[in-house]
């Protein structure tokens, strides 16, 4: 367990950057729009940064390009996807994997942390995997709010003087060309491991009876994210282990199968607690991350024991996709290392 760096203070904000869009929408009776709050609150989590100038351009950058993500996949869902057939499925998986290369490779460029493409995977697809979606300017309003929103709950702090911090924004390494072909090497690492998994899922799913493929490459993911081969396979693991933990919260919840205002209430909850941990355990910010998940993305439509089944069975095989995609990068990076 890593030491705590005022985690309570990302943890709060995170929650309320995401139980207050929600909030307001349950009021307005508007919950099938609460997939864009909750993605669109995915900016939240860029606000790690302790500078509030170098948090506001964090979160301008991931603003931006969530809200860019979010309208494509709209888009997918509406024109590009056939629902419903096995064509759709694997159009879903082509995209996704896309979107998992590129999203890599320009959060390298924009220079923001946490690095990588897992939180656009999940935004994508699962907006993409929505059969029927609200209109679009309802759905980009939703999106542009909840943005809004965070920026604003990210600079909140210099409300109080004892919490403002210097006006100025940290040097940043240098860009040159062999830090953009680790940044090539790295997107290229995630398209296939996110391809590999989704392909390994949508082949397994008439099987094992599943139906949230994107959940496998989401998990694909995790391991490729750490400065050692030993961070980035407990990684791995600490998904596995720290998903079946959490399965069984989420089993609770589904039992007690919570009224929408409870329901927003452990979203906060559980993103908060996932905050206080994401930096310190990975297994531990899993237990809370594996419920925030299913409760969030199943809000409008309700959770179900299948949804149980579906993050286990997909968290694992994504993972090993994950951990062997991660091996196979190292012995990549190894032999261009001394050529």
């Amino acid at each position: 367990m890593g030491p705590s760096n005022e985690d309570h203070f990302i943890g709060l904000r995170c929650a309320a950057g995401v139980f207050l869009p929600l909030f307001f929408l349950l009021i307005l009776d508007r919950l099938d729009l609460a997939i864009f709050a909750v993605f669109g609150a995915f900016v939240n989590v860029y606000g790690r940064v302790p500078r509030h100038l170098e948090r506001l351009l964090a979160q301008l950058k991931t603003g931006a390009l969530f809200w860019i993500l979010i309208l494509v996949a709209w888009f997918a869902s509406s024109y590009w996807i056939e629902h419903g057939t096995q064509r759709g499925l694997w159009t879903v998986v082509a995209l996704t994997s896309v979107v998992a290369g590129v999203c890599s490779w320009i959060t390298s460029i924009l220079r923001v942390r946490p690095g990588g493409s897992l939180f656009h995977i999940f935004a994508f697809a699962a907006i993409a995997s929505v059969p029927s979606l609200p209109s679009l300017a309802e759905s980009m309003f939703t999106t542009t709010g909840t943005i809004m929103f965070a920026i604003f709950v990210g600079l909140a702090g210099r409300l109080f003087p004892s919490r403002r911090t210097e006006w100025q924004v940290s040097p940043v390494k240098p860009f040159t060309t062999k830090l953009h072909k680790a940044f090539i090497i790295e997107s290229s690492l995630y398209f296939a491991a996110a391809a590999l998994a989704g392909s390994a899922a949508t082949l397994l799913s008439p099987l094992l009876n599943m139906s949230h493929n994107y959940w496998a490459m989401v998990a694909a993911v995790v391991p490729l994210v750490g400065k050692t081969m030993r961070h980035r396979i407990a990684r791995g693991v600490h998904r596995i282990l720290g998903t079946f933990v959490g399965l069984g919260l989420m089993a609770i919840v589904v039992a007690l199968n919570p009224s929408p205002v409870v329901a927003i209430l452990i979203i906060g909850l559980m993103q908060f607690m996932a905050e206080m941990f994401i930096a310190r355990n990975y297994f531990f910010a899993q237990i809370f991350v594996t419920p925030l998940a299913v409760v969030g993305t199943g809000l409008a439509s309700g959770s179900t024991s299948g949804l149980v089944y579906d993050r286990f069975m997909e968290t694992v095989i994504g993972a090993v996709v994950g951990i062997g995609m991660m091996l196979i990068g190292n012995q990549i990076r190894k032999r261009l290392s001394t050529d």
